[in-house]
């Protein structure tokens, strides 16, 4: 048995239903508010997808597509439109059974997997869809109206007292919603226990329309007439032949014009008027929020129903093709009425089919608009919506789903917004299949459907025939709704709405980088592509902001890791106090708008954790290999955040009486530790008065100047050889990274070269000429300024160390040279009259002492010879960096 103290892992039983893991809430069954799911499988789905894929197309539009296109093609239309669908349906089932489904059907399904951004603009472009459904259904109930009791009916009805025209077509179809939206506003456990009911009785409308064949053995003749342009009347004659082997030849293929739009059809707008038929797969999932198990109704209902759906209409489209005339199909909608061995067994049918159906997508809609509503991605707009009654009933989306489908029914002609509901249900679907591909590409081990006839083959596919048809059925449709949906998603990500659903966007970024740093093979490193990798340590960041923003534009697109050292020993604390911190600096990343990572640790001492930094920090190829510092010097620090509430988590700045977390010893140390582990190291001071490195600052530095002094100012002796060596490269490879950022873009660069103008043998002269060929190769552009300092050399007379007596060269020695207050005097005025008005200056930083005793002499030559310049990163090289090849 393992013990654990007090306090130590005291959230390890901690319930984990509580986070809302796979979508479940340990307090729903306690809850009082929640209201009671009652539907099951038949009720819930079979009962409402059969309605909604039937609706108006089964008895108004089965003659439209065989007459216009033909007994081949409209079984092919039929075929490609229930391949669509079922591909859909495999995505709809497996994301449905990977988890527990709440209220907003789709909506809920796609905004938990793919994240909010995609959730709420599909889900927004899927109420759309619905609405407008909801009218054509509408308006479809008012077409078979009209041709029983409308005046100018061409039936043989003695009812026909209702007037026609486009304004009265408005007038029933207002109507017909406000009875819709009493229904809806009644509840949706009204509606499904009525909606048995009303399958039963378009069941028997269907067997009428099978049973009339046998019935009617004889012929028929009809006269129909329609009111054609100019107040002309179109009179057709038309029969209905029983079956017929000439009837069925006839009706094989052919486009003719549709009377109510007075166009010639094609394999697009027929299309687009028969997939309405197949846009209700998703009926059962929007009632997600009624039903008792959702995970299993779903996917087992909407499969029974589309099954049932697609023979009944593969037996309809053979049965009118083969016994009633092309005229007749082609110029009477409604002709089953006609054919039916009681008329009004259709009409009833017609009327219980699309009321069903329009209730239903009503429905529909008004619990996706009340689930976006809740989840308050687009703010006060939506915010009433998510009102509800006492009986779970969302009465105000109810009330705005009504609003929008009255503005469609002024269209006022079915077949003249069929193809913009079928666009937007085809994108509705392409965006499941986008879902459920992104859940199996991302590889999240959470992923586990239960349903499994599924791949990523089949996702793909079922994207793409979505995609394809939606510009096949209208182009100009497609393209404006892909356009609202890129807008939906830039608007909802800009207002970057805060949410626990997980981020799919995460886990594929994740999927992938993992595999790209698999084949980021550092052996394959090459000088041409060098570029700053850096660890930034920051031991309190309300005064290191500009030395962030600093080093985000020296970056030049490499790694950048802020890295922090939390002293402490694990062995006496209940928890790791670095985890709760992570946040925090993650938050602070955001605010100053830095690309870089933040890399936490624990340890007992700060150069003993910026070992463990500089260890394991980054992953691969990319793993730091520039340590940057800020300066130890007595600078009072500037607190950036003093102001900001949300930043009080960081403890205040260090009082410039206060006791220094590292000494002198540790901090050279671990310019020491650095430099044994291969990095480059670079000491930033005064970087509290770089201003323009803010978030918000727009500028391109053409009032900047860099200068880069690459030799050794404090070893004299060392720059009298006309080669400069890879620390001084370094330097020059790092401002030129600098000039290439966009703040820093049209800054001058200037190159100092120290030279003994006194000298007899005018090496110096060579010198130049050196460099600038050196410029040329490394296609530099900067200028090069000579300062002669014989003054300073002649003051410096160091005292000799113990190695140099030894014989080792003065330049190599790893000691501190004593150096003279007056050479680093002089030294400092050098720069200060030459640097004064640079922007920042980079300085070559000699290689610290391997005795620690030496640290403090080491430091202060260093604070010396940089007292008052402003913003100056010393910098000490290691790596070759520059490449004249191509």
């Amino acid at each position: 048995t393992l013990y654990f103290p007090n306090g130590v892992m005291s959230n390890e039983h901690t319930p984990l239903l509580t986070h809302g893991v796979c979508g479940l809430s340990a307090d729903t069954a306690s809850t009082p508010n929640v209201v009671p799911r009652k539907l099951n499988t038949f009720f819930g789905v079979i009962v409402p997808t059969v309605l909604s894929m039937f609706s108006i197309v089964l008895f108004l539009r089965t003659g439209f597509v065989v007459g216009h296109a033909g007994l081949l093609q409209g079984l092919v239309m039929l075929l490609v439109a229930y391949t669509i669908i079922s591909l859909t349906i495999l995505s709809i089932c497996a994301i449905s059974t990977n988890g527990a489904v709440q209220g907003g059907g789709a909506y809920f399904m796609i905004s938990r997997s793919l994240g909010p951004e995609f959730g709420g603009s599909i889900g927004l472009m899927f109420f759309l869809a619905k609405v407008c459904a909801c009218g054509v259904y509408v308006l479809g109930l008012v077409e078979a109206l009209l041709d029983i009791f409308g005046q100018d009916a061409a039936s043989s009805s003695t009812l026909r007292v209702l007037p026609q025209g486009y304004w009265y077509t408005v007038l029933y179809a207002s109507i017909v919603l406000l009875l819709v939206l009493v229904v809806c506003l009644v509840g949706a456990h009204i509606f499904a226990r009525t909606s048995c009911f009303i399958l039963l009785v378009v069941t028997i409308s269907l067997m009428s329309i099978y049973i009339s064949p046998l019935a009617l053995t004889t012929p028929l003749n009809f006269l129909i007439t329609h009111q054609g342009p100019g107040n002309q009347t179109l009179t057709y004659n038309a029969s209905y032949t029983g079956f017929n082997g000439t009837t069925l030849r006839d009706n094989l293929a052919g486009y003719t014009v549709d009377y109510s739009t007075g166009k010639v059809m094609s394999f697009a707008t027929v299309f687009a008027v028969m997939f309405t038929s197949c846009t209700g797969i998703m009926a059962g999932a929007n009632m997600s929020g009624e039903l008792k198990n959702p995970s299993v109704a779903i996917p087992k209902g909407t499969i029974i129903a589309v099954l049932y759906t697609f023979m009944v209409y593969v037996l309809l489209f053979v049965l009118a093709s083969s016994t009633c005339e092309r005229t007749l199909l082609a110029q009477d909608y409604g002709f089953f009425q006609r054919i039916n061995i009681w008329p009004p067994f259709v009409t009833i049918g017609i009327y219980c089919s699309a009321l069903s159906a329009a209730m239903c997508s009503l429905i529909g809609a008004s619990r996706i608009l009340h689930a976006l509503a809740l989840d308050q991605l687009f703010g006060f707009p939506l915010a009433p919506a998510a009102i509800k009654s006492k009986s779970g009933n969302p009465w105000v989306a109810v009330l705005y789903t009504w609003g929008l489908a009255q503005c469609v029914v002024f269209a006022g002609q079915l077949n003249a917004i069929a193809g913009l509901v079928t666009v937007f249900y085809l994108l509705a679907y392409a965006a499941v299949d986008l879902a459920c591909l992104a859940l199996e590409w991302a590889s999240a081990p959470n992923f586990r459907p239960t349903f499994q006839v599924f791949s990523w083959h089949t996702c793909l596919l079922g994207i793409l025939s979505c995609l394809v048809m939606m510009f096949v059925i209208n182009p100009v449709y497609s393209s404006a709704s892909i356009i609202v949906l890129l807008l939906l998603l830039l608007f909802l990500h800009y207002r970057s709405p805060t949410s626990s659903w997980g981020y799919i966007s995460q886990a594929l970024i994740f999927h992938q980088v993992r595999k790209y740093l698999l084949m980021l093979d550092v052996r394959k490193d090459h000088v041409k592509f060098w570029r700053p990798q850096v660890l930034l340590m920051v031991a309190n960041p309300r005064s290191s902001c500009q030395l962030i923003n600093f080093v985000n534009q020296l970056k030049k697109g490499g790694l950048f890791v802020l890295g922090h050292v939390k002293l402490g020993d694990l062995d006496t604390l209940p928890s790791d106090p670095v985890q709760q911190q992570y946040n925090f600096w993650l938050s602070l990343v955001d605010k100053l708008g830095v690309k870089a990572f933040v890399d936490l640790t624990l340890s007992l001492s700060v150069r003993q954790g910026t070992q463990h930094l500089l260890r394991i920090t980054g992953l691969g190829g990319m793993k730091p290999n520039t340590l940057v510092l800020g300066f130890y010097d007595s600078c009072t620090p500037e607190d950036y955040f003093l102001q900001d509430p949300a930043f009080s988590h960081f403890p205040p700045v260090r009082h410039v009486e206060s006791p220094r977390w590292l000494t002198p010893e540790e901090y050279v140390g671990i310019i020491s530790d650095a430099i044994k582990m291969s990095k480059n190291v670079c000491l930033g001071r005064y970087f509290f008065q770089l201003q323009g490195e803010g978030i918000g600052t727009k500028m391109d530095g053409a009032d900047r100047t860099i200068d880069v002094w690459p030799l050794n100012l404090l070893r004299p002796c060392s720059t009298s050889a006309a080669s400069v060596d890879v620390c001084s490269l370094f330097l020059l490879q790092m401002a030129c990274v600098l000039n290439m950022a966009n703040r820093w873009r049209h800054a001058r660069m200037r190159i100092f070269l120290c030279v003994e103008a006194e000298s007899s043998d005018q090496g110096w002269v060579v010198k130049e000429e050196t460099y600038r060929e050196l410029l040329r190769k490394l296609r530099i552009r900067a200028s090069i300024k000579i300062v002669p300092w014989d003054s300073v050399v002649h003051l410096y007379r160091p005292k000799r160390s113990q190695d140099q007596e030894l014989g080792e060269p003065e330049g190599l020695t790893k000691t501190t040279p004593n150096l003279s207050e007056d050479f680093l005097s002089a030294v400092n005025n050098l720069l200060k009259e030459n640097s004064a008005q640079a922007a920042v200056r980079f300085l070559y930083l000699p290689r610290p002492p391997t005795q620690s005793s030496q640290s403090q002499q080491y430091l202060s030559q260093l604070e010396a010879m940089t007292y008052g310049l402003g913003p100056t990163l010393l910098i000490h090289g290691l790596t070759p960096v520059t490449c004249t090849e191509l």
